[in-house]
């Protein structure tokens, strides 16, 4: 079940009763271990965190105000996203090796997200210790990185082959 709303303290009301104290408890835990400068926001109709505007303008992604980390009430589970471990190899193998050390319950992930369909079970410390191995220099050097990469290939004019014209 969804939460709805339209600032961050209307989504952690509106998450519904069977799943609030988890869902409140893992966002205690990524606000606690976020990096210097980041901050929840909404996104996606969940919450996401993110390094605002006034720290870092050009935003991140092809919408600037995308977040990194991000946590939502969905209809079967509590979902986690963090695109580091989508983007950074090292830090999903640490994730996926650590993950059955706080949990009994089988890993559910797919490229960035995790979703907890038993919220007793949601790895709190490890979600913690996560959020810890980003640090926002690191974070912002690679992502403004990111960003710029795909800023300067969207203004390469590329020629089309076609058939009047078949060697471009």
């Amino acid at each position: 079940m969804k939460a709805t709303g339209n600032t961050v303290e209307e989504i952690l009301r509106n998450v519904p009763a069977d799943r609030a104290e988890a869902f409140n408890k893992l966002h205690g835990v990524i606000v606690k271990n976020l990096p210097k400068g980041f901050e929840p926001a909404i996104s996606y109709g969940g919450l996401g965190y993110v390094v605002p505007h006034s720290l870092y303008p050009a935003g991140y992604h092809c919408k600037s105000s995308e977040p990194l980390p991000g946590i939502a009430s969905q209809k079967n589970s509590i979902n986690f996203y963090h695109m580091g471990m989508y983007r950074d190899p090292e830090i999903l193998d640490w994730f996926v090796a650590e993950y059955p050390k706080h949990s009994t319950q089988k890993l559910d992930m797919g490229k960035s997200c995790v979703r907890f369909k038993k919220f007793d079970q949601i790895p709190y410390k490890l979600i913690g210790d996560l959020m810890k191995k980003n640090n926002r220099q690191t974070m912002d050097r690679d992502l403004r990185n990111d960003h710029e990469e795909i800023e300067a290939r969207s203004r390469i004019v590329r020629p089309i082959a076609s058939p009047l014209f078949p060697g471009r």
